[in-house]
């Protein structure tokens, strides 16, 4: 009996210390936590935020490429989870 193949590797998530996109990345994840956190307080959880970046993935330290942004992906929620985190912001901005 053969063994099942292997996987390969999954692909580096985290530029790599001193990659100007390092910084984008951390902002980016501080600002996914103070979302959620303040998400709830207010009583409401995404159950898939994360963040993502809009760069490949390289692993031969190319750091020509300029640093760009990562974006907080928001994923998705249940349609009573969007009128909750609807009414949160229209009571927010009623202020």
């Amino acid at each position: 009996m053969t063994p099942p193949p292997q996987k390969p590797p999954l692909p580096r998530r985290t530029p790599r210390a001193g990659d100007p996109a390092t910084a984008k990345l951390q902002e980016a994840v501080a600002a996914r936590d103070d979302l959620a956190a303040a998400l709830s307080g207010a009583g409401i959880q995404l159950p898939a935020m994360d963040v993502r970046t809009p760069w490949p993935d390289t692993e031969d330290g190319d750091s020509a490429r300029p640093g760009r942004y990562a974006l907080v992906h928001l994923g998705v929620c249940s349609a009573p989870v969007a009128h909750a985190l609807a009414a949160v912001i229209r009571n927010g901005a009623a202020r």
